[in-house]
């Protein structure tokens, strides 16, 4: 039994003011063509379909032309919804759509009905569980005690009632204690949100969505329990990760143990994550930036000792895609230099602005930078310089 194992597409995404949509159609476009070429029997969706709960009429086009030419594979589809989903939004139409197996999870009601694949080494069910909270799933089992993440889990794959005799897959979308996290990630303090492994138990291969970075965690002896990851490239902490697909087999069950082999498929996409650093000099010096790619997303650092002005601007001529702008010098490494403080009665604006440079900087206006405040200040005043 093959499937491909896909989660955190973040459709609709914007990132430090950037629209992704153009790299997320040009990313599903890949995913469909490796769809075609390893044909498996389902593709499993782990939740984080869209950025937001209310997604843009952009990111639902997207989706809708992606769902469409993915059912038009024959393939099986299950998505479930993660944090950043509306459970009932994603699921509207899930019952006329399982006609054409589209399989959306429901919002969550107690209970799990698992879809039953057969081939030559007997049954796999696949199950869905979309991403739950201790008080969505409290109300349903009222004579138990959930209070943690692990106890709402726990619950809700008691009552889906595995049969341990046949291959069992989950789709979840949660945070596996242990599992490593990327900056693109919401956080809650405490990681009060985390899901001990040992709920998982009864399955065989977690098919898990909600951290970006493809990992896979540890469970139970002869249990798989991967994150697949998110297709792109969503902050600068995920610079080095090669995104992919999962693509996971299943074999004979033997032992209580399935055999499975997990392997992935490299993702390619426009625009790369890059971090380069520098003084503006050396940036933007010809034969420094000959032949890159200079319209990769970028985090820039510059090592000057004073500000350029208008960096960021000037840069984009050569660098389009600045998404992210600091520097690197003996201001910053120090933090804020305490200077003189500006006399509290002082009410002359070129004389605050100077007081308040020298205290962040450590240091007096130069001519050209006086100057140039100066100006700013005659225009919104309306004054004649001093």
């Amino acid at each position: 039994m093959k499937f491909i194992h896909l989660s955190d597409l973040h459709i609709g995404k914007r990132l430090n003011g950037f629209s992704l949509i153009e790299d997320q159609e040009a990313v599903l476009s890949g995913i469909l063509k490796i769809v075609r070429a390893e044909a498996p029997d389902a593709v499993l969706i782990a939740g984080d379909v869209y950025d937001r709960p209310v997604p843009g009429a952009d990111a639902v086009r997207l989706f809708d032309r992606f769902l469409t030419a993915l059912a038009e594979t024959r393939t099986e589809i299950f998505i479930i919804s993660g944090n950043h989903d509306s459970s009932e939004r994603l699921s509207f139409g899930s019952r006329l759509m399982a006609s054409s197996g589209v399989h959306f999870a429901p919002v969550y009601d107690g209970s799990a009905i698992p879809y039953i694949f057969e081939d030559a080494y007997g049954e796999t069910a696949v199950y869905m569980l979309p991403f739950i909270k201790p008080a969505e799933v409290r109300r349903f089992f009222p004579e138990q005690e959930i209070v943690t993440y692990s106890d709402a889990v726990r619950a809700a794959v008691g009552a889906m009632a595995v049969e341990e005799g046949r291959r069992n897959v989950l789709i979840s979308h949660q945070f596996v204690t242990g599992a490593l996290r990327s900056e693109s990630e919401e956080v809650t303090v405490g990681g009060i949100d985390n899901v001990d492994a040992e709920v998982y138990a009864p399955f065989d291969y977690v098919a898990l969505g909600h951290l970006h970075g493809p990992q896979q965690t540890s469970g139970r002896p002869g249990q798989i329990l991967r994150y697949a990851g998110t297709p792109l490239k969503y902050s600068f902490s995920e610079k080095d990760q090669q995104k992919s697909v999962t693509v996971v087999e299943l074999f004979e069950k033997t032992g209580g143990n399935t055999r499975t082999e997990v392997r992935t498929v490299p993702l390619a996409f426009p625009h790369d994550m890059r971090e380069i650093r520098g003084s503006y000099e050396e940036l933007t010096a010809r034969n420094n930036y000959a032949g890159t790619q200079t319209d990769d997303y970028l985090s820039v650092t510059l090592t000057d000792e004073e500000d350029i002005p208008d960096a960021l601007n000037r840069l984009r001529v050569i660098y389009p895609n600045i998404m992210k702008l600091q520097y690197d010098n003996t201001r910053t490494r120090n933090g804020v230099i305490t200077g003189e403080a500006a006399d509290p009665e002082e009410t002359d604006p070129k004389k605050l602005f100077a007081a308040f440079f020298k205290e962040q900087n450590g240091k007096e206006l130069n001519e050209k930078q006086a100057a140039a405040v100066n100006a700013v200040i005659e225009k919104i005043f309306g004054e004649e310089a001093e």
